[in-house]
């Protein structure tokens, strides 16, 4: 048949006229169209005088078009395998023609016949995709006349679509490996694996997840072109990342079920490993999730820095870092990802101030993660308030899981931004949480969660919420760390005034009792806050506590008299004002007028004038503020001490001679002096009974 067709050729070449001013065999910069008009006017002439050449063209015309879709159909495989041997082509090139005239013969006719059948076969290829690796776009093949590259896709068919299509769920895990073993094989994504991969995501995102990650835990190649093309998708990054979160949340494996029944446990490193991979392909589906994101990876940071990995773990992430060239330790990597996440946020700045201020090596350290995780939370809370907010949301979940390991850090970020939380939405929760690390035997434990309660009370719908509190509370006032106690003494002070049944007949006495003992504190804050909130007390204590309370008011006259005169202003202010309302709470009204005209020496005298069989109790108290270190409160008590009324204490020879010892070591100038534990006055006088001394 192709000899057939080549004498044909010949005789049509004979017909064919050469002149001088014939046309040239091409002319690329002339339209097309108008070559087309001419090759068609000059067919039909043809066609008019020989009606068999007319067929002859006609014939040849589906031919060469034959050959065209036959050659493109060949390009458009040659990516897949081998072509086979074209036989057409090899049955015309047996007879060559070697006349002279031959190739410019087939250039006319290829001419004519391409502008006669230009509009039928643009119809043809204008639908064909192309996909370009580079753009990853879609484009249609123009009318050019030359060879498709080979990178063409053919045109989808029905076979195409039933391959496509999401299989049954039962059927997705083996999907997914498949298409995990035809991407080893291959230098590039295939367009139509990543569609295939990206559709099941969408469908099936536990089962992809869970079996991508059990079949290439260390994210080969293969795995990582299939996370990326997942990762580029919005709607299918929306679907897998709830999976991923929950595998990294689960330390240091997860186990759930896939579709197929396959349990076997998925390392929570490889979804952090995951994580690193996609986060350059950030994109706006990702946004809801990012809070979930840093607080995972703050986690991993801190699980692995205080814990050893298991041996299994430890193997795994050995052939991570050699797949990936990742650092050695676990945490090293975690920090890594988080400081990917932060960029892309982009909280560029908080990287950088961590490492202007070495916060990234102080939170690798087991021991001062802590203060690192608080920086870290400062730093945040000064760029984003409203993304500090939903971090906290989530660091609440997992303070309520209650992870030892993981308790410290997170309550050491969520107390720096504890005030971007909504109280009326999460102040039951943080209430719970801090309030369960009140009695922690870790003393960080304690002052964070006393931190948060400092904030939680400024509130005045969380004080009301905080009186079941308040004997935890007062357990600590005796707590031997100074922070703990300011911190615990400031609770009490905001919530005071929004519960009154707190003052109790039991509790309030109770806590006055434990206040005056911390009137002597050697930290002035604590004194100024014992002293402010004993002032409380007998402000808000009910009738039913008033009785009992009035003993230990008697017994705090002469210390609230003495630091009057104090150095610190605050503490020397709120002393006077708390000793005129314990005036008035002793219905005292001489006291109350001495003390508002600041007649204070005269207040010792009218207290001892009127109570004379406390009088040496009351001058007892004065001997310990003969050894303080400031100078004001020696001179107070030594003057007090020296008044009149002295001598008028009769029958008294203990308290006489005790006294008189404290008196001779500041006028002597002795290397020592009585102290309060080398004295044992007894609280009655001789001869006095109890019912004397309750009246």
């Amino acid at each position: 048949m192709a000899g057939r067709f080549l004498s044909l050729c010949k005789v049509f070449r004979r017909g064919k006229k050469k002149g001088p001013g014939a046309a040239p065999a091409q002319q690329p910069e002339e339209p097309e169209q108008i070559q087309t008009l001419q090759d068609d006017a000059a067919l039909g002439r043809t066609q008019e005088r020989e009606p068999t050449r007319g067929r002859f063209h006609r014939t040849l015309k589906m031919f060469r078009r034959f050959l065209r879709i036959r050659r493109r159909k060949t390009g458009s495989t040659a990516a897949e395998g081998p072509a086979e041997p074209d036989s057409g082509m090899t049955e015309l090139q047996a007879e060559p023609d070697v006349s002279p005239d031959s190739a410019e013969l087939s250039e006319d006719s290829e001419a004519a016949v391409n502008g006669h059948r230009a509009k039928p076969e643009m119809a043809v290829t204008e639908d064909v995709p192309i996909t370009n690796a580079k753009t990853r776009e879609t484009q249609g093949l123009t009318n050019t006349g030359t060879t498709p590259a080979p990178t063409m896709i053919p045109a989808p068919t029905m076979d195409f679509f039933k391959e496509t299509a999401v299989p049954s769920q039962q059927r997705v895990p083996a999907k997914v490996k498949d298409i995990h073993q035809s991407l080893l094989s291959h230098v590039s994504a295939d367009a139509r694996l990543q569609m295939d991969i990206v559709r099941l995501a969408e469908e099936h995102p536990a089962d992809v997840v869970l079996t991508l990650l059990r079949c290439a835990p260390t994210c080969d190649r293969a795995a990582a072109m299939m996370w990326r093309a997942i990762a580029s998708s919005g709607p299918a990054v929306e679907k897998v990342l709830p999976t991923l979160l929950c595998v990294m949340e689960d330390w240091p494996q997860h186990r759930m079920c896939t579709s197929d029944g396959d349990n076997e446990d998925v390392f929570a490193l490889a979804a952090t490993l995951v994580i690193w991979l996609i986060v350059p392909e950030y994109n706006k589906a990702m946004i809801p999730f990012t809070g979930q994101l840093f607080v995972a990876l703050l986690f991993h940071v801190a699980i692995a820095t205080q814990q050893m990995p298991p041996e299994e773990v430890g193997h795994f992430w050995r052939a991570c870092q050699e797949e990936h060239r990742l650092p050695s330790k676990p945490n090293r990597f975690a920090v890594q990802a988080m400081k990917a996440l932060l960029y892309r946020l982009p909280c560029d700045k908080v990287v950088m101030a961590m490492e202007h201020k070495r916060g990234w090596d102080t939170l690798l350290c087991a021991h001062t993660q802590h203060y690192a995780v608080g920086l870290l939370a400062r730093e945040m809370r000064r760029v984003s308030i409203l993304f500090c907010s939903c971090i906290a949301s989530h660091v609440l979940w997992h303070l309520s899981r209650k992870k030892p390991c993981w308790d410290l850090p997170a309550l050491a970020f969520l107390v720096e931004v504890l005030d971007c939380l909504d109280f009326s939405k999460y102040g039951g929760s943080v209430l719970n949480i801090m309030s369960g690390h009140l009695q922690s035997e870790c003393s960080q434990r304690r002052r964070l969660a006393l931190r948060g309660l400092v904030l939680l009370s400024k509130d005045p719908s969380m004080a009301r919420r905080m009186c079941s509190l308040s004997r935890s509370l007062l357990e600590l006032l005796g707590d031997a760390d100074e922070e703990v106690v300011s911190m615990s003494l400031r609770v009490l002070t905001n919530v005071l005034p929004h519960h009154g049944i707190l003052l109790s007949g039991i509790i309030a006495p109770k806590l006055a009792e434990v206040l005056l003992l911390l009137f002597d504190h050697k930290n002035s804050h604590v004194q100024l806050l014992c002293i402010q909130l004993f002032c409380k007390v007998m402000e808000l204590v009910a009738d039913e506590g008033k009785k009992p309370l009035k003993t230990i008011v008697n017994e705090s006259l002469y210390a609230l008299l003495i630091y009057c005169h104090d150095d610190n202003w605050h503490v020397a202010k709120a002393s006077r004002e708390t000793l005129h309302c314990a005036a008035k709470f002793l219905t005292r009204r001489d006291l109350e007028q001495l003390v508002e005209k600041e007649q204070l020496s005269k207040f010792v005298k009218c207290l001892l004038a009127e109570d004379r069989i406390r009088a040496a109790e009351h001058l007892r108290r004065a001997l310990p503020y003969l050894e303080s270190p400031e100078e004001p409160l020696r001179e107070a008590a030594l003057s007090f001490m020296e008044m009149d009324e002295f001598p008028m204490m009769r029958g008294q020879q203990e308290e006489l001679h005790a006294l008189s010892q404290g008196l001779e070591a500041p006028r002597n100038n002795a290397s020592q002096s009585c102290s309060k534990n080398e004295i044992s006055v007894p609280r009655t006088a001789p001869g006095d009974t109890e019912e004397d001394i309750t009246s």
